[in-house]
């Protein structure tokens, strides 16, 4: 049975309201960096709270993030070659992680 429809096109709808802060929210984890800054390229924000509405824990955890925070070491190369983020964000089951979307995971 699948969930009803209308929170997840109201939670939609708010999200894409213009002049909605692209500010982390509570529940959000920046992914910190263990190489310096690219330019002006924010570090990653992941939003936890959204993905947790979606999908259950085991959904990714244990594979492929551990639940320590921090113990996963996540690079663009990762995520392009379909692993970790990239298991979904493929532009088939989730938007794709391009230059397009770039501002999705990286926002200031």
């Amino acid at each position: 049975m699948r969930p009803p429809l209308a929170p997840t096109l109201a939670l939609l709808c708010l999200l894409l309201l213009p002049g909605r802060s692209l500010q982390a929210e509570p529940g959000d984890v920046e992914l910190k960096r263990s190489a310096p800054s690219l330019g002006d390229f924010a570090p990653a924000t992941f939003p936890h709270w959204i993905h947790r509405m979606q999908y259950k824990c085991a959904a990714c955890h244990d594979e492929p993030f551990a639940m320590k925070a921090g113990s996963s070491h996540i690079t663009m190369s990762d995520i392009l070659a379909g692993k970790f983020c990239g298991q979904c964000h493929n532009g088939k089951v989730a938007f794709a992680s391009t230059f397009a979307t770039c501002n999705r995971c990286h926002r200031r």
